[in-house]
């Protein structure tokens, strides 16, 4: 069938990565259903049930050899897919057929296999926000001396740097990179608990014996690569669980939105862009524009994270006793979206990231407008110096700087006032001091050797355990 005749979810058509896309795929989900099955049958037979080697073989030479159209057809006639496929995994296993799935329920290998790909899912995005970090810290080191604007309320106010800017984005989202690795080692195993979790066939499976379903438990949690499994569980892991993965995921939304709106508002202002291609167009109408599309798409999809949130929030909330099955639908969208969606807006970041575009003429021209107001409690204070008097200069600044505001905001023109200094006779004792008290580095603070100091101290010691993965530069796709 034409695959432009149905709806295919713009995540996994349009965006997302080849990797991220697979680790939500129906091949790596059955996959791991066929290796949970293997590793509790290891581990049972290990423990003395009556499982023999060719049975383990014969599940071994089949965990890929899946027949997704048998799959489907079992599934709809059976209405069940963890049935539909134990029946298919056993017509290519007919030796191990009867023991495939012993003891276990369908939460063995959903909830199992939920917890493996979202640990994956976390492993596929960690690298990619550490590269972003990487880039923009780049950025900020690069700039860190340029002078540039501050704005608070999007009104002017006192001077930053470019790279001081920057630093407050890399902040956020070192935040965001010690969040979802702590979410990441959070997460346990389900492991092997039984239909409430009281793993009560297992204790019958093995006659009784404690210390053997115990040891089945953490046999099977570390063949799947666990460290722990969750020590209770109803029939399902606590769907408390997935609020904390979609939580930090949002919360990255959130860094990513406020990042790209800033550099929205920087595109506007004509100080910064992102990267635009040659042969780019901006607009169907104008062929003037140079559209921030990047980092729109970016907020566009970090505002889609933010809010899938609410799904596990909801669902945990509504989870009667063991268990209810309203979770299944609500989940097999909200948790493959939210790793899809910030695997894609962190792509796109990275791509900006690596290509941004500083215009300094620009940025020295918008600080000419605004310094000299700034610069009027340093020309009191060299007037004072030279010997006048504070409340007399203050007056005279008072009524040149509301002239120069008149100027730029009824007439539009430049801000005049430093003309306005000079040709005053009054301010004669300062005039040859008028350049150095308007040198827009003196008024950015610690601004540079804040940069350096959380670059080196924060930032390139948190990025070490991804050295190896930084890679090169990424192209989109579209």
């Amino acid at each position: 069938e034409d695959v432009v005749a149905r709806y295919r979810s713009p995540l996994v058509s349009r965006y997302a990565s080849a990797e991220m896309a697979y680790n939500f795929s129906e091949r790596k989900k059955f996959g791991t259903w066929r290796r949970l099955w293997l590793y509790l049958a290891q581990a049972e037979k290990s423990l003395g049930l009556p499982i023999t080697d060719e049975q383990i073989q014969e599940m071994e030479a089949n965990l890929d050899n899946i027949d997704f159209k048998m799959a489907a057809e079992e599934e709809k006639k059976l209405r069940h897919d963890v049935m539909a496929h134990v029946h298919t995994f056993a017509h290519c296993c007919p030796k191990a057929a009867a023991i495939i799935h012993l003891g276990a329920t369908s939460c063995y290998v959903g909830d199992n296999t939920d917890l493996i790909v979202l640990r994956d899912g976390f492993n596929l995005l960690l690298p990619k926000l550490a590269r972003v970090i990487s880039r923009l810290a780049d950025f900020a080191e690069k700039y860190a001396d340029m002078p540039a604007l501050g704005f608070t309320h999007y009104q002017p106010a006192q001077l930053t740097t470019v790279g001081k800017r920057c630093c407050l984005w890399i902040q956020d989202l070192c935040m965001d990179l010690q969040n979802l690795e702590r979410a990441r080692d959070d997460l346990r195993f389900r492991g092997v608990k039984g239909t409430t979790g009281t793993q009560a066939s297992f204790l019958q499976l093995f006659e009784g014996d404690h210390s053997k379903v115990e040891e089945l438990d953490r046999l099977v949690t570390a063949k799947a690569g666990f460290k722990r499994a969750y020590m209770v569980t109803g029939q399902t892991y606590s769907r408390k669980v997935d609020i904390g993965v979609l939580a930090v995921l949002a919360s990255l939304g959130a860094s990513i939105h406020k990042i790209c709106t800033d550099i929205r508002l920087l595109a506007n202002l004509k100080e910064i862009e992102e990267p635009f291609e040659k042969d780019q167009i901006g607009s169907s109408a104008m062929p003037y524009k140079r559209n921030p599309m990047r980092s729109e798409r970016c907020c566009s999809l970090a505002r889609h994270l933010m809010t899938l949130v609410m799904d596990p929030l909801q669902t945990a909330a509504v989870q009667w006793f063991e268990r209810t099955l309203d979770d299944s639908a609500n989940r097999r969208v909200c948790l493959a979206e939210a790793f899809l969606t910030a695997d894609i807006i962190l792509s796109t970041l990275q791509n900006v990231s690596e290509g941004l575009v500083v215009y300094p003429k620009v940025i020295e021209r918008r600080i000419r407008q605004e310094l000299p107001f700034m610069a009027t409690e340093n020309i009191i204070m060299a007037m004072v110096k030279a010997g006048g008097n504070r409340q007399d200069c203050h007056e005279k600044i008072r009524v040149l700087s509301q002239q120069a505001a008149a100027v730029v905001k009824q007439e539009g023109g430049d801000n005049d006032f430093i003309a306005r200094v000079r040709a005053d006779p009054y301010f004669s004792p300062i005039h040859k001091q008028l350049e150095s008290l308007l040198d827009p580095s003196s008024f950015t603070g610690r601004a540079p050797q804040q940069v350096a100091k959380f670059l080196k101290e924060e930032v390139r010691p948190a990025l070490i355990p991804y050295q190896s993965k930084m890679g090169g530069k990424i192209e989109l796709a579209l």
